[in-house]
């Protein structure tokens, strides 16, 4: 089988995740190729698409930290200062994921399976040299140049 995590080394997020999730998560995208290795041009193109749209692990960080921000505010101004503490807390997170690649969110959303931008990648790429998309690429490649 394919060590996908070789392919997404140097991922931050990885990095700080534990290898059994890292492990579940490779499994994961192992799985998804060998079942697609048998469908057709339209169901592979389809799960692609899908992969486009799969939000990564950033993107939720982000999400949350403005929602959580926009509350703080409404809340601070409309009940209590002290609210204002959530758009801290939520800046104060992103900035440490922006730093590290870390912040305490993460490890809860990787639990549930949120992928990062390169495993996504990972696997569209795989699904991609399945349905043939690099195979002019290669074919170029062997074929002599004319000078």
């Amino acid at each position: 089988m394919t060590d996908f995590g070789e392919l997404v080394r140097g991922d931050r997020v990885r990095a700080h995740t534990s290898p059994e999730i890292n492990e579940a998560i490779d499994c994961e995208i192992a799985a998804s190729v060998r079942f697609y290795a048998s469908k057709t041009y339209y169901e592979i193109s389809k799960r692609i698409e899908e992969l486009d749209n799969e939000w990564d692990i950033g993107r939720f960080i982000e999400f949350r930290a403005g929602v959580v921000s926009i509350i703080g505010v409404v809340l601070g101004f409309k009940k209590s200062k002290k609210w204002f503490i959530l758009p801290l807390i939520a800046g104060t997170f992103l900035l440490q994921y922006a730093i590290q690649g870390w912040c305490p969110p993460v490890p809860l959303l990787r639990r549930f399976g949120i992928r990062t931008k390169q495993e996504i990648d990972v696997e569209k790429y795989a699904l991609k040299a399945l349905r043939g998309d690099f195979d002019r690429v290669a074919s170029q490649e062997s074929e002599p140049r004319g000078e």
